[in-house]
């Protein structure tokens, strides 16, 4: 069933100036943040100690964090891990002090409020490793993309595949620049959010390329601008629909899934929203600005035996 009963006729690319200027502001805004504030790098990447504690039944997190902050742990990460009985608490790495005496001294505060809880599990991430995870996270959005530009460069057209990488790093700097902004926790998981939405985007920017290719071979009338825009309502109703059901389960998981993946749904939400926004506008705007037109993707027409064969791809 169509979101819309009639194709709509709404002309996308009369606002692409308008739309380049709030992305730039966007991105402008996502790099300064991303400069003067840096993303908060949570202790996959900056190295520390994770504590599991337990208690007998259902407490709440407030006292927890006033224990520890009186102890002096107050930049404690405290959450639930996966029931109400259940904390897990993160501590960035103190020089001087090793993990078994920071874990020992962490369980004798909360016991000093509560004399039920009992530490289950305790874990190190040293430095090192937090590094290798920094610099093999870059360098697999960095492949992710080149990968892309490649793939949509043989498939399409150079300018369709400049396009959807713009649009691409597009999203992913403003998904950065929000975590940056707002001093979200940056750990593995919202690293995998990113390269999600990396997938997200290019199959949504995909779909739009497929349409745009086919009218630009078999519709006759009207400029590129005009092509682009009836391929774009002609896919609207499939993007809205994908990205609304889409976003109910992201605010499913974001608002009943607890503290662990906050930080994945987050990423997730402003991805799917941004790159729905890129799809229509940033991609397409991008092809149109390099000069896209039939000429350029019509199929080649090869002579043989005085015969001409469209060689479709």
């Amino acid at each position: 069933m169509k979101l819309f009963k009639q194709e709509t006729q709404f002309k996308f690319m009369n606002g692409r100036k308008a739309a380049m200027i709030f992305s730039s502001i966007l991105i402008l805004v996502s790099l300064g943040a991303l400069v003067t504030n840096s993303l908060n790098w949570g202790i996959d990447f900056t190295g520390g100690t994770l504590i599991e504690v337990g208690y007998p039944k259902a407490v709440e997190l407030k006292p927890i964090r006033s224990s520890l902050d009186k102890a002096g742990y107050g930049n404690a990460v405290v959450q639930y891990f996966g029931t109400a009985s259940d904390v897990l608490i993160r501590l960035a790495p103190r020089e001087n002090q090793s993990s078994a005496t920071l874990s020992d001294q962490v369980v004798a505060a909360l016991r000093d409020q509560d004399s039920t809880v009992e530490m289950r599990r305790q874990e190190f991430v040293g430095p090192q490793v937090g590094d290798e995870l920094t610099e093999d996270g870059g360098l697999a959005m960095i492949y992710a993309l080149i990968g892309i530009l490649i793939y949509v460069a043989m498939r399409f057209e150079y300018r369709l595949a400049i396009g959807s990488v713009a649009a691409l790093v597009h999203d992913v700097i403003i998904t950065l620049g929000c975590f940056a902004l707002f001093r979200l926790e940056f750990d593995l998981t919202v690293l995998a959010a990113i390269l999600a939405v990396i997938g997200y985007s290019l199959n949504d920017t995909i779909v739009v390329f497929d349409r745009i290719r086919e009218n630009f071979r078999k519709v006759r009338k009207g400029n590129s601008e005009d092509v682009i825009n009836r391929s774009l309502n002609q896919t609207l109703s499939r993007t809205l629909m994908t990205s609304i059901t889409t976003l109910l389960v992201l605010v499913a998981l974001f608002v009943f899934g607890g503290e662990l993946i906050h930080g994945f749904a987050t990423a997730l939400l402003v991805g799917v929203l941004v790159g729905t926004y890129s799809s229509i506008y940033v991609a397409s705007s991008a092809a149109l600005l390099l000069g896209i037109s039939k000429e350029d993707l019509m199929p080649v027409v090869k002579e043989a035996e005085g015969v001409e064969v469209d060689n479709l791809p």
